[in-house]
């Protein structure tokens, strides 16, 4: 059994991780830490694990910690970093679900984070754990950085027309919209039900820390730095990410579909559509998948890309365990098969 250890136990990814860990076969959850709700019963603040999380929330404490064999860090930006190291020379592996990790350009990461970083020289070794992308480099890792939940969905949408140089990659537009529990458990005025249902806004349009996220991600794809303009809503639902993405192409194309079922073919957390059918959030709601559909409006030189993901499965604890699941060898699909919940 993999002894697994969660570091913030208590936020909307922490107990979506729980929620995965204890129906999977080959976990056996050991630690689970909240500074906050230390001694506390698991089940008593998320009484949805009641019967299958008999652990009290405990103090982060890296020796309890380094008896684990995977850490997961569900914790704000800026925490997993200052613990990392430690639990690495212990030899347990980590995958942390923040944004500690995910930038490679330390100046980047101070611009966008505001702090400077703990431990370069192990966010050099860091593998971005996007298993479409990275697959074989995940098995071999020791430090996995989890993607976000906005470069999840825009990235898996843009990989197939960048990979095969379709459009104009200095000038794509990703145009989403995710619900409020990507905010996180936080109190907060725009977040309380009367200020953010029966309404949507635009956020973040100057600037969105997944905005130098995303161009990395694609810019690793297409081999030289792409310009996005992303511009990210919130919409009145718990669940759900759509992106809605839009390139010009480059060239004459006769079959997009074509391009994207292959790319994705093997691929056991992608769905791609068939030909007019447009994706829904509730479709992956509480499941792993991603699914996607390729549009060509009009017959024009304009395509336009619809990717559906669940935020906080697909987007964060789902992949965090496909990524476990890699790492340990594992039948990549254990744990993250649920069907998605309708209605």
């Amino acid at each position: 059994m993999i002894k697994a250890g969660i570091v913030g136990g208590t936020g909307y990814t922490g107990v979506e991780l729980l929620r995965l860990l204890v129906a999977h076969k080959d976990v056996e959850l050991s630690v689970i830490t909240s500074r906050s709700e230390a001694g506390q019963a698991v089940s008593s603040l998320y009484p949805n694990l009641r019967g299958h999380v008999d652990i009290n929330f405990s103090e982060p404490d890296i020796d309890s910690l380094a008896k684990c064999d995977v850490v997961f860090f569900a914790t704000p930006n800026g925490t997993a970093m200052k613990m990392v190291p430690q639990l690495l020379e212990a030899g347990a592996k980590v995958i942390d679900l923040a944004a500690d990790f995910r930038i490679k350009d330390t100046a980047t990461w101070k611009q966008w984070y505001g702090m400077d970083h703990a431990c370069p020289d192990i966010l050099e070794e860091a593998v971005y754990g996007m298993p479409e992308l990275n697959r074989e480099a995940i098995k071999q890792a020791r430090i996995i950085a989890n993607p976000g939940c906005y470069p999840t969905a825009v990235s898996l949408g843009y990989i197939p027309l960048i990979e095969n140089n379709l459009i104009d990659d200095a000038h794509l537009i990703a145009d989403a919209k995710s619900g409020v529990s990507g905010a996180g458990r936080g109190a907060s005025v725009a977040t309380l039900l009367c200020e953010a249902t029966e309404s949507v806004k635009a956020y973040g349009v100057d600037g969105h820390r997944h905005l130098p996220e995303i161009r990395q991600v694609l810019g690793g794809v297409a081999g030289h730095d792409v310009g996005l303009t992303f511009v990210p809503h919130l919409m009145p639902m718990i669940r759900g990410i759509e992106a809605t993405l839009y390139g010009v192409l480059k060239t004459d194309v006769d079959d997009l579909h074509q391009i994207y079922a292959e790319r994705y073919k093997d691929e056991p957390f992608v769905d791609v559509l068939p030909l007019g059918s447009v994706p829904e959030t509730r479709s992956v709601k509480g499941s792993n998948m991603c699914r996607i559909s390729v549009f060509r409006p009009q017959g024009g030189d304009t395509v336009v890309v619809s990717s559906v993901i669940d935020n906080l499965v697909k987007g964060a604890a789902g992949q965090a365990v496909h990524n476990m699941n890699l790492m340990f060898g594992l039948d990549e699909k254990t744990g993250i098969s649920q069907v998605a919940l309708l209605p």
